[in-house]
């Protein structure tokens, strides 16, 4: 049976990983993001997910050729780093408009075909920096939060139409992510080394992190759920630190942060 996904920001890292691993099961992939090429088994359609035009053109390209949408995986997104205080406000929201109305915009553009159709899965590529915020990762940790409140929402909305959606939360992961955060290092000489301490905390453990491969398995487990959870959380150490943040006041557990990136 065929199956058609769209998925974002799949030119490198966890899209990546995912658009093949999905090919491999059966999915015809179409990979939209601003730079990608085809490859086998991926179908690349430029756009930027920040234009909703652009999405939209995008998402009719695939029902022409299609005539269906049974997947759509939210992955594109990037990081910044930084002091809340001294953050210029342009950077946190050029973070939301991709992490978050990137995912609002593909969601709004592929639910008209999934409702018609009476099913299909949306997969959000979230964070545990959702639930577990992270020092000067204010505005990533924020934009993933908001992600799992949508999705939940959604969750809700849709499932009269036979539509699921759920979010995939990774740990650390192993990929150019790394190197593409943006980092500033304003305000260093009020908070000191503590910025500079807490990313290179946070940059050691994702580069010695899981291999994408691992997130991607979850989504193919995702899309592959007659029913599937809310949330995934990828590696079990990291679902062991979001269970804690369930069962601990949620003082205890920003502390505990607090000292790891201390």
């Amino acid at each position: 049976m065929k199956r058609v996904c769209v998925l974002t920001g799949g030119s490198s890292g966890i899209g990546n990983a995912t658009a093949e691993l999905l090919a491999k099961n059966g999915f015809t992939v179409y990979e939209l993001s601003r730079n990608g090429a085809d490859t086998d088994g991926i179908r690349h359609i430029t756009a930027d997910v920040t234009e909703p035009e652009q999405v939209k053109a995008a998402i009719a390209t695939v029902m022409k050729a299609e005539g269906q949408i049974d997947l759509l995986v939210n992955n594109a997104g990037f990081g910044i780093s930084g002091a809340v205080e001294y953050t210029d406000p342009k950077d946190a929201y050029a973070q939301l408009n991709v992490n978050f109305f990137g995912s609002l915009h593909c969601i709004q553009a592929v639910l008209p075909a999934m409702r018609a159709q009476k099913s299909g899965h949306i997969v959000n590529i979230s964070s545990v920096a959702a639930p577990i915020a992270i020092p000067f990762q204010a505005f990533y940790s924020a934009t993933k939060s908001a992600t799992n409140s949508l999705t939940l929402a959604l969750r809700n909305e849709v499932k009269p139409f036979g539509v699921k959606a759920c979010a995939i939360l990774p740990g650390d992961v192993k990929t150019g992510f790394t190197a593409a955060r943006k980092k500033s290092c304003a305000g260093a000489e009020i908070y000191g080394e503590a910025i500079d301490h807490a990313v290179a905390v946070m940059e050691h453990d994702e580069q010695n992190g899981m291999p994408p491969e691992m997130v991607a398995k979850a989504v193919l487990r995702a899309a592959n759920a007659k029913n599937p959870q809310a949330y995934y959380t990828v590696g079990l150490q990291y679902q062991v630190f979001v269970l804690l943040a369930k069962l601990l006041p949620a003082s205890w557990t920003n502390a505990l942060v607090g000292l790891i990136y201390k």
